[in-house]
C-alpha cells in the first residue's frame, strides 16, 4: 500500500532505513536515520514532530566515544525555537531534557523540566523525566517529588489495567540517589527495598528475560545496591557484591567496578587487581556481542581508568593513583557523570584528602561540586578539607550548605552530618 502523502512516505522511508534487514550495526543505522530525519524536517519545517524526532535522532546518533557536546547543541538549536512556539508539546520538552542532561547544559533545561511536570503528570516516564535535570542541579526536593509522582502514576496505570510498572525501576534509581544526597537514610533504605519488590513483580511477567528487556532486571538489582553501599561509604558491603543471576556482561562490569572502588578504599591491592581482571573479562565478552561499541565508549573508559586509580591507591602508589583518577575526571568533566553516579573528581579529592593533601583536595572538591552540586559526601569532605587546610570560612560554608541540603541532618544518623552540625552550631554561637 502506498502512503497517502509525501510526508508520510518520508517518515516511512526514514524508519525503513533503520529497520531494513542487513549487516549494518546500530551506529550506522542511527546515523542514516538521523540524516533522513534532518531532510524530512528541512522539507517540512512546520512539522513540530519532525523537528522533535530529528533532534532526538541527533542525540541518539552521538558516537559512544564522542566527548564533545556538539550533538546536544545541534539538538537544542532545533528544540529551543520549537519549545517557544509549542511549549506543551511533550516530545519537544522531553528531548530538551535529554539534550541538557549534562553539567554544562543542565541549567538550560530547567524551564522545560519544570513545565513537563505540569503537562504530563499521567505518564509515568514523563513525570520522571524532570529528575534528569534536577539531579544534575542538586535540586533534591524537586527530584524526589518528580520520582514519587512517577511511581504513583505507574501504580495508577497498573490499577487501571494499563502498563505502568515498567517505568518504576528507573524512577526508584533516581529516588534512591536523591534520598541519599539529601540525608534521608531511612527513606533511601525503604526505596531500595520497595524497588526489590517491583523487580520481583517484573520478573514474574512473561518475556522479561529475553529480547529488549534482557538484562533489565539484573541491572537494577545490581545498580541500586551498588550505589546504596558506595554512597553510604559501606566499603565492606560493596566489596562483597557479586553479579546477580542472569547478569549480562555489561551489568557485571558494574559490580567489578564497585568492588574495585571498595577494595581501593580498604587498601586491598590483590583484591582490587582481581576486580580489574574480571572487569576486563566482561569487556572482552561485550566486544563479542552486537553491542561491542559499548566497550569502547567514553563512560566505559572513565570507569576503567577509575579502577586503575583505585588499584594504584590500594598498592600505595599515590602518584599513579592521582594520575589515573585525574585522567578519568578530566574526561568525565567533558561529558558529565552518569545519570546517578559518583564523580571521578570527587574520588580524586577523596584520595588527596586521605593522603594529607588537603589544599589540593579542596580545590578538586570545589570543581566537583560546581559540576555536581549538593552531593552529600562532596559537601562534607569539602568542609573537612577546608578545615584541615585552615580555611575556616570555607569549611563553615560547605558545612552550612550541607545542613541546608539535608534539613539540618534531621533524617540521618551518619556521623558526617553530626560533625557538620557541630561546626555550624559553634560558628552560629560565636557569631551571636
Amino acid at each position: 500500500m502506498t502512503a497517502g502523502t509525501e510526508r508520510e512516505r518520508d517518515y516511512i522511508e526514514a524508519l525503513a532505513g533503520f529497520f531494513r534487514p542487513g549487516p549494518q550495526d546500530f551506529p550506522v543505522r542511527i546515523a542514516a536515520y538521523s540524516q533522513a530525519m534532518g531532510k524530512l524536517y528541512a522539507d517540512h519545517p512546520s512539522d513540530v514532530d519532525a523537528g522533535a524526532f530529528y533532534a532526538l535522532s541527533l542525540l541518539a546518533s552521538k558516537a559512544p566515544d564522542n566527548t564533545s557536546l556538539d550533538q546536544e547543541h545541534k539538538a537544542m538549536a532545533v528544540l529551543t525555537p520549537l519549545f517557544q512556539k509549542y511549549p506543551d508539546n511533550p516530545g519537544v520538552v522531553h528531548y530538551i531534557i535529554h539534550a541538557c542532561d549534562n553539567p554544562n547544559m543542565a541549567a538550560a533545561g530547567l524551564a522545560a523540566a519544570n513545565h513537563y511536570g505540569e503537562i504530563a503528570q499521567s505518564g509515568p516516564h514523563a513525570f520522571h523525566m524532570p529528575g534528569h535535570i534536577y539531579a544534575r542541579l542538586g535540586l533534591w526536593r524537586q527530584d524526589i517529588a518528580s520520582q514519587l509522582g512517577s511511581i504513583a502514576a505507574s501504580q495508577g496505570a497498573e490499577a487501571r489495567g494499563e502498563s505502568g510498572i515498567m517505568d518504576e525501576p528507573h524512577s526508584y534509581d533516581f529516588l534512591l540517589y536523591a534520598y541519599l544526597q539529601s540525608g534521608q537514610d531511612a527513606r533511601a533504605k525503604l526505596a531500595l527495598d520497595q524497588s526489590g519488590e517491583t523487580l520481583k513483580m517484573l520478573e514474574s511477567m512473561p518475556g522479561m528475560g529475553s529480547g529488549y528487556m534482557d538484562g533489565m532486571i539484573p541491572y537494577y538489582r545490581t545498580k541500586l545496591p551498588v550505589f546504596y553501599a558506595l554512597e553510604m561509604r559501606d566499603w565492606r558491603s560493596a566489596a562483597a557484591l557479586e553479579p546477580v543471576a542472569g547478569s549480562t556482561p555489561q551489568v557485571s562490569t558494574l559490580v567489578y567496578w564497585a568492588r574495585a572502588v571498595a577494595h581501593g578504599r580498604l587498601r586491598q591491592p590483590e583484591q582490587a587487581r582481581t576486580d580489574l581482571a574480571r572487569y576486563d573479562e566482561q569487556l572482552a565478552e561485550i566486544r563479542k556481542g552486537n553491542r561491542a561499541y559499548i566497550a569502547e565508549g567514553t563512560f566505559t573508559k572513565i570507569e576503567r581508568v577509575e579502577m586503575l586509580g583505585w588499584v594504584a591507591f590500594a598498592e600505595g602508589n599515590q602518584d599513579e593513583a592521582f594520575k589515573n583518577m585525574r585522567a578519568a575526571a578530566d574526561l568525565q568533566d567533558k561529558v558529565g557523570q552518569g545519570e546517578v553516579d559518583i564523580p571521578a573528581r570527587e574520588m580524586l579529592a577523596d584520595m588527596l584528602l586521605e593522603t594529607g593533601h588537603a589544599q589540593q583536595a579542596l580545590s578538586e572538591y570545589e570543581v566537583a561540586l560546581r559540576l555536581s552540586p549538593n552531593r552529600l559526601n562532596g559537601l562534607y569532605n569539602a568542609g573537612r578539607a577546608a578545615e584541615v587546610a585552615g580555611e575556616k570560612s570555607k569549611a563553615r560554608f560547605y558545612y552550612a550548605t550541607l545542613m541546608k541540603s539535608t534539613n539540618n541532618g534531621k533524617n540521618s544518623t551518619r556521623p558526617e552530618l553530626s560533625d557538620a552540625r557541630r561546626v555550624v552550631s559553634v560558628a552560629q554561637t560565636a557569631a551571636n
